[in-house]
């Protein structure tokens, strides 16, 4: 089943085409990640899509399915200003969501008795009690626990929250997601990755995160000067598939090279009265020039700037602590930093991750214990919020503004506009003003002004929001090389298992645990601890059970145990099943009725699974 088709479909910003007569497929199940450069267009096609900006082209088209609902999820979502949080979630046209919002209205004035008992009963009716224990529980989930906070009050983050909230409980059927990880800790994402790989959701979404598109994805859209190159598959057959697709284009582009050097000395021999046969062959010579004109090789950021030696004292936490009121983040923390350290930093949002790393530049005075930073010791602080850049100022004058030019490795030096063309920014660009620039490329500007400061310990906090996945690369190789110290808080799993060595793990109430070992490593360590805790539970309650005297003898019937026996028998095949079905889900080339006939079975066998489980439980009960 077709969801959406857009046909010959272009946008421009002035001189800049950002997609020219793309065409583009989305069909039920299919879980598409569109990736590209920062500035390339990724949330102007989203938007586009999502019906928010017109499409361009005489002939252009966009048909999206009418009888299917769609969520859409913008990088920058609006609120009505005057509502309180729970207001925004219930502000919807699903009839089971209009019933829990006339319910907790009703709750507001428990005098109106009959109002009270018309609400209940059309909860009733409708079934929509689990919804609303669904609302809370999304809404938890994402950290969103004051429902009668103002929207007015939500920082960005929070609001990026709340609409994913809101888009997960009106259960769209096609979503269209704009960098949905942005905001959310780890846990968050993680839960957000099993939410998305439910087999009846069909998704199209911007994301670097590339567990996501390994984990999440069947297919991957590339948007790349101006054109689409599809992949089926995960980000692994993503890399593989790219990888052959340039070495084809390098091929050919070599080819056209010599044949345009070729057909350049024959237009430069040629009399200026030509045949019709010569006009032609000089029409295919300026279509060939502009053919290799548009094809280039892709820019890659160079950083190679030199770093200043750390001394032997670099960075050193004795016993330190720090509380807001009630609220305690750190407590007696010690730590001695060594030479080349690479720290991750994880954590639930609000446990004091960046409170801490302001501790460390003393940017916060600790409570208690002392900071104390080497005298060689010179940071390079990335913050979440980034550096206030003056919106009608040229790119250009941001960087000379820091330095004319800076040192480089062997003795050389390199001047700001050198510097910029490094980092992508090449000169036609540099006099663009900060106000033109998308969110990755003001993103790329800071990082590049942290960077030409020389610092020897970098204190990156979420460096990678709205970074493009080249530049994540290019970022992790520059990281890998660093002579100085690292410390980095990132919800991108992928960036922090490539680069760290172990974990700072914030645990609430103070308390910091020094964990050896990467982000995935932590979570097998977390569900190995969490599997043993319920096994010693459940050995308790046996041991506790054989302990107790049995007065009333046995509840169970020997057929009642019979049936216990099989019920656990016939769950075991169902989830084996189950799994199955998720499998076959994850293999490419499936068709629209393979999928429509895989999604059916699967409500079947979850439906099975939960009459056989309440089965069991209710037996279980009288044992």
């Amino acid at each position: 089943m077709n969801f959406l088709t857009l046909e010959n479909v272009s946008k421009t910003y002035g001189e800049k085409v950002l997609f020219d007569k793309i065409d583009l497929q989305v069909n039920k199940g299919q879980k598409i990640a569109l990736v590209a450069k920062n500035g390339s267009g990724k949330s102007t096609l989203l938007r586009v899509i999502a019906g928010q900006e017109a499409a361009e082209g005489e002939t252009a088209s966009l048909l999206l399915r009418r009888d299917i609902k769609v969520g859409f999820l913008n990088q920058d979502p609006e609120f009505y200003e005057g509502h309180t949080v729970l207001e925004a979630v219930l502000e919807s046209d699903n009839p089971l969501i209009q019933a829990v919002k006339v319910y907790e209205e009703a709750l507001l004035f428990p005098e109106k008795t009959e109002a009270m008992q018309k609400a209940a009963a059309q909860m009733d009716d409708l079934k929509a009690w689990d919804m609303d224990a669904k609302i809370k529980e999304v809404l938890y989930k994402l950290n969103i626990t004051n429902f009668d906070q103002p929207i007015r009050n939500l920082s960005g983050g929070q609001k990026k929250r709340l609409a994913l909230a809101k888009m997960v409980i009106d259960e769209p059927e096609f979503l269209i997601l704009d960098e949905p990880t942005n905001h959310l800790d780890l846990d968050m994402i993680e839960w957000l990755e099993e939410y998305l790989r439910q087999p009846n959701l069909t998704l199209f979404m911007v994301t670097h995160d590339r567990y996501f598109l390994e984990r999440v994805c069947n297919q991957i859209i590339e948007l790349d000067r101006g054109k689409l190159y599809r992949y089926s598959g995960n980000y692994s057959d993503f890399l593989e598939k790219k990888a052959a697709r340039m070495d084809n284009e390098s091929s050919d582009l070599e080819k056209a090279r010599k044949l345009y050097k070729k057909e350049l000395d024959w237009v430069n021999r040629s009399p200026m009265a030509r045949t019709t046969k010569a006009k032609s062959r000089v029409d295919a010579f300026y279509d060939l020039k502009d053919k290799i004109s548009n094809k280039r090789i892709e820019g890659e950021i160079q950083i190679d700037i030199k770093g200043q030696r750390l001394g032997k004292k670099i960075l050193e936490l004795h016993n330190v602590s720090k509380r807001y009121g009630e609220l305690n983040l750190v407590e007696g923390f010690s730590y001695k930093f060594r030479k080349k350290e690479r720290v991750g930093i994880v954590g639930p949002n609000g446990v004091g991750k960046t409170t801490f790393l302001k501790m460390l530049t003393k940017a916060v005075r600790t409570d208690t214990g002392k900071v104390i930073i080497g005298e060689n010791t010179v940071f390079g602080y990335y913050t979440q919020a980034g550096i206030e850049m003056r919106e009608d100022k040229r790119v250009i004058d941001v960087i000379q503004d820091i330095a004319e030019y800076i040192p480089m490795e062997k003795g050389q030096k390199l001047t700001a506009p050198q510097l910029l063309e490094r980092f992508l920014f090449n000169r036609k660009q540099q006099q663009v003003y900060v106000s033109q620039l998308s969110g990755g490329e003001r993103r790329r500007l800071f990082l590049l002004t942290i960077l030409m400061q020389n610092p020897n310990f970098l204190i990156l906090d979420e460096p990678t929001n709205d970074l493009d996945i080249m530049t994540l690369n290019i970022l992790e190789d520059f990281l890998l090389g660093f002579p100085g110290c690292i410390i980095i808080v990132t919800h991108d799993r992928y960036f922090m298992d490539k680069i760290v060595e172990h974990l700072f793990v914030f645990e609430g109430n103070g308390k910091i645990k020094d964990f050896n070992g990467d982000y995935t490593l932590f979570r097998q360590y977390q569900k190995e601890q969490g599997r043993e805790k319920r096994l010693e539970e459940k050995h308790t309650q046996q041991k506790q059970k054989q302990n107790t005297p049995n007065t009333e003898g046995p509840k169970l019937t020997y057929e009642q145990r019979k049936q216990m026996n099989r019920l656990e028998k016939e769950i075991n095949k169902l989830e084996e099943r189950k799994e199955q079905i998720t499998e076959e889900f994850n293999q490419t080339g499936l068709s629209p009725q393979q999928i429509e006939e895989l999604s059916k079975e699967l409500s079947e066998v979850k439906e099975k699974i939960e009459e056989k489980e309440l089965l069991w439980m209710e037996l279980a009960e009288l044992a």
